[in-house]
């Protein structure tokens, strides 16, 4: 599976660029909103996998002491 937070990044940043040209405010503000949403979304997947890593860590140290 993609990368959904970078596929909203850069259609967010397609959207502006395409608002830019068109002067088109509406599209301009959908672009920031989509790229913001990217963000949020890389984020989120970002702390998933820190969170993953750190059960993991605690598994791996709670077995040690068995």
């Amino acid at each position: 599976m993609a990368d959904e937070g970078a596929m909203d990044k850069m259609k967010g940043k397609a959207k502006q660029a395409a608002g830019k040209l068109t002067g088109d405010e509406r599209k301009k503000s959908e672009g920031k909103a989509d790229e913001a949403k990217g963000k949020a979304k890389g984020m989120m997947e970002d702390n998933k996998d820190r969170i993953e890593g750190l059960k993991d860590s605690l598994s791996e140290k709670r077995r040690g002491k068995k």
